[in-house]
């Protein structure tokens, strides 16, 4: 008989379907929290170095640990700052979000030609302003460079960051006072603050079930195949279910992983700030140069990657404390 003895649950995870390969090395962050504090970016950008342990003392109240040296295994990105180069409104009906007007810079960085051909426009501002009542949300269109951390890649990539408050005005003359400008990680996050981070995973290309989906192996003595499933599915109907593990596509995924910590936030070119390359330099990145943050815990990706940051969608955390850091361990 080709049935089972006993019932059993079934085997592989059923997350994160489709296992398809992402469209681009560019994550899209889909969805920004909503806060009434005043309009400021609730977002950033940064590339992955790698991983160092940073010994801390737990902070966290009603633990066992608490009070006690607590080794993180961490990871580093470096944060070159980001510029403002435009403006952008929405409006929403029951088909989905719609542009009502762009407002761009007088001034762009070099790079962006790679990227785009947008023009400065003397009247889009006075024009946009006066559409501001019909908009429903307002966003800044910013750019990030990878050459100004020592990547190769000199097509920058442009991007939007949405930002706090309720009031469509004030958003937008904020917005008209960074426009143009850059704008460093400071001025958006905060250390010890939590924060979401969003990326491509590393990509591992065709995977069988059981690494792709965690299935069990059969016993050594089975028919044929150890690493294969037990069965397709019933008789009838006479199809594969997607809910039947198979091999396919594994890693290279769009990824977002909620409440990272900020542990450090530092500077390498400023003096009396902490070291943080090691001799030679970081594997498969290189030297860090000018701002970066060292985040509790991994980040999907491999070095060198495009990281965005946003503040926490699911976020409990009532006070931003600082930890304390006691080592580094390179």
């Amino acid at each position: 008989m080709g049935h089972r003895k006993y019932s059993a649950p079934r085997r592989g995870s059923l997350a994160f379907n489709p296992r398809s390969r992402a469209k681009s090395l560019e994550s899209r962050i889909r969805t920004w929290p909503s806060l009434e504090n005043k309009p400021s970016l609730i977002g950033f950008a940064g590339f992955k170095v790698g991983g160092i342990q940073v010994m801390t003392v737990d902070d966290h109240e009603k633990t066992p640990n608490f009070g006690k040296p607590l080794l993180n295994p961490s990871t580093v990105i470096v944060t070159p700052p980001i510029t403002i180069i435009g403006i952008r409104g929405y409006k929403k009906n029951v088909y989905g979000n719609h542009v009502i007007f762009d407002v761009y810079a007088k001034e762009f960085p070099k790079e962006i030609s790679r990227k785009t051909t947008i023009k400065f426009k003397e009247d889009v501002i006075e024009k946009s302003e006066t559409l501001i009542d019909s908009v429903t949300s307002i966003v800044a269109i910013v750019s990030v460079t990878p050459s100004d951390v020592g990547i190769s890649q000199k097509k920058p990539f442009v991007f939007e960051i949405n930002v706090s408050g309720n009031n469509n005005k004030e958003k937008f003359e904020y917005l008209k006072t960074i426009l143009g400008k850059q704008v460093r990680i400071n001025e958006v996050f905060h250390v010890g603050q939590l924060m979401d981070v969003s990326a491509i995973t590393r990509g591992k290309g065709v995977e069988g079930p059981i690494t792709r989906f965690g299935v069990k192996r059969k016993q050594h003595k089975s028919r044929k195949s150890v690493r294969a499933l037990g069965t397709l599915g019933p008789i009838s109907p006479a199809v594969v279910m997607y809910t039947v593990p198979r091999q396919g596509q594994h890693g290279f995924h769009q990824r977002t992983e909620y409440n990272k910590r900020i542990l450090i936030m530092s500077n390498t070119e400023k003096e009396n700030e902490i070291g943080i390359n090691p001799s030679g330099g970081f594997k498969h990145f290189g030297i860090i140069k000018g701002d970066f943050i060292v985040v509790r815990g991994s980040i999907p990706g491999v070095p060198k990657r495009l990281i965005k940051l946003r503040y926490p969608l699911r976020s409990s955390q009532k006070k931003i404390q600082e930890p304390k850091i006691l080592e580094m361990m390179i």
